[in-house]
This record gives C-alpha cells, sequence and structure tokens, in this order.
C-alpha cells in the first residue's frame, strides 16, 4: 500500500485534523495489516451508526482490513444498513440507485480501466440481500453473465433490515416477521448455485466468527476479479433487531447458524484456481525458504 492518495500537502501539515494525521502516520495506507492486528491501528472504519453488537459492522470492517490496495478500491452500495458504515469509510463510495449497484460497477469498472490502465483499479459491490438477491437480481445476473470483472459481496441479513422487517428471497422459509406476521412460505434463494451457473469465477460463503478466513475471501475475490471475472462473497450478517438476537448473543448466533447451515463454502472455476495457485506460488517465492528461527 502506499500514501500516494492520502499524503499531505506541503503547507497543510498544522492544519489538518488529528485523525487525517493518524491515517498517514499509522494505518492500513501505510503497509499492509493482519487481521490480527486489528484495533491496534488506525482502521479505515472507527465510527458508525449501526445499531450495538451487529454482526454486519464488524464483517466490513473485517473486509476494509483484507483489502489488497485500499488507495485503489471503489465501494458501490445502494439503500440499507450496509451503506451506513461504508459512507463512513476512508475509501471511496458511489450510492446506487435501489437495484442497480451492479450496473454502475459495470460502467464503471470498464471506465477505471480505461482511464487508469497501468494502476489496478478494484470495484466492489456491497449491499444487502435485498438489494442484490431481489429488486437488483437482474443486474446481478447479467454482469455474472457478462463476466464483468468486479466483486459482489452480499451483506445476508436474511430480511430487509433499514426499513422495518419485510422478508426478503434470501429469508429462510416459515419465518415470522414483524412484516411477514404469517411467516415465509417459500425456499431461501440459492444465489451460491446461481453464481456457479452464472460461471462466476470465485464465490465463498463466510460468516463473521471466523475474521482470518473472512479476510481471505476477500483478498482472494478482489485479486482474482482483478483478472479473471466475477466474483461473489455471501455473508451471514444477522440483524440482531429484526431477530430479536441480545447484544451479547450475536456471535453465539452467527455461531449456530455456521453450524446449522451456513457453513464455509468455497469454489473456484479451473481458470481461478490455476491464477490463485501461481499467486500463491509467486508469493512463497517472494518470501524464501522459512529459517530454523522462523
Amino acid at each position: 500500500m502506499s500514501l500516494e492518495t492520502i499524503r499531505v500537502s506541503p503547507g497543510f501539515e498544522n492544519y489538518l485534523p488529528q485523525e487525517y494525521y493518524d491515517l498517514v502516520r499509522d494505518s492500513q495506507f501505510t503497509k499492509p495489516r493482519k487481521v490480527s492486528e486489528m484495533g491496534s491501528f488506525k482502521e479505515v472504519i472507527e465510527e458508525h451508526p449501526m445499531c450495538a453488537g451487529c454482526a454486519m459492522t464488524l464483517f466490513i470492517r473485517t473486509m476494509y482490513v483484507a483489502l489488497p490496495s485500499v488507495e485503489n478500491t471503489v465501494f458501490i452500495g445502494t439503500a440499507g444498513c450496509g451503506r451506513l458504515v461504508l459512507t463512513q469509510g476512508a475509501a471511496p463510495f458511489i450510492y446506487g440507485n435501489y437495484g442497480d449497484t451492479n450496473a454502475v460497477a459495470s460502467g464503471l469498472k470498464r471506465g477505471l480501466g480505461i482511464r487508469f490502465q497501468d494502476t489496478p483499479k478494484d470495484v466492489i459491490v456491497a449491499a444487502g440481500d435485498g438489494g442484490l438477491a431481489d429488486i437488483g437480481f437482474s443486474m446481478v445476473m447479467h454482469s455474472w453473465f457478462r463476466k464483468e470483472k468486479f466483486t459482489t459481496v452480499m451483506l445476508d441479513n436474511e430480511v430487509y433490515g433499514n426499513t422495518g422487517g419485510q422478508e426478503s428471497g434470501m429469508t429462510q422459509k416459515g419465518m415470522v416477521l414483524k412484516m411477514a406476521p404469517n411467516g415465509k412460505k417459500f425456499e431461501k434463494m440459492d444465489m451460491i448455485g446461481l453464481a456457479k451457473t452464472a460461471g462466476v469465477a470465485y464465490i465463498a460463503r463466510v460468516v463473521p466468527t471466523n475474521p482470518a478466513r473472512v479476510a481471505s475471501a476477500i483478498q482472494k475475490a478482489v485479486l482474482i476479479a482483478r483478472e479473471i471475472g466475477p466474483t461473489y462473497v455471501q455473508a451471514y450478517t444477522s440483524c440482531n433487531i429484526e431477530y430479536a438476537i441480545p447484544t451479547p448473543k450475536v456471535m453465539d448466533d452467527a455461531r449456530e447458524v455456521e453450524k446449522a447451515r451456513y457453513g464455509f463454502q468455497e469454489y473456484f472455476t479451473d481458470e481461478a484456481k490455476e491464477y490463485w495457485t501461481r499467486i500463491e506460488s509467486e508469493k512463497r517465492q517472494v518470501k524464501g525458504p522459512a529459517t530454523e528461527e522462523e
């Protein structure tokens, strides 16, 4: 990483707020950071208006730390809880109309590729299940079928958490919600299966109980999208308000859901697997053989 984007212009050193100096002096803009270091450096996101204990916030915080290049990443989101966090981060964010995030991302990715031919520009759509599986479904699928080279991240809280508790296509069958009092009558959409059908290069299903795994999935998704094609990460990010999960029990719920029906999944196309294997091999060569001290 570098300070190219956030460097301080000469003459302004005495006028910038401390928060900005923290980013310049001690953040992941200065060097790559590990998930295990979270809390010990100035992170891309720190303050936000989300509900106490929200699992989505932890996921997004981890996603930021995992980015291969913060200064060259643009997020696209829309109405929903996720944008309340993403708009507070020290990374570019574009607010798309509800349902058209993947169409906006397609145009943006192509435009950035023309304008910055020598610098990889990563585009990430991060939106909820309503914005991606319901209202934005056609845009998502067409971006996948067109093999657009960006990452789609579903913040899957299995409900319209931002607008009162309506059921979504990703809500579990039979779930009773404030605005679905008779329970959902249909099965949860298989977005992972649809992604495979559409030929998505890399797919992962994760839960924020394992931040290191989340970070690994995000890094793979972003890097594979640069060269191969569309990637998709589906993350369980429970709405503790609509599902009445006590704040101290949010991670307990996540562990139970992970064990019961949301276990880790990872899928590569043959081309993506070959590409990722090559990247891993190059990393090992750069690092060199382990020493006795290591």
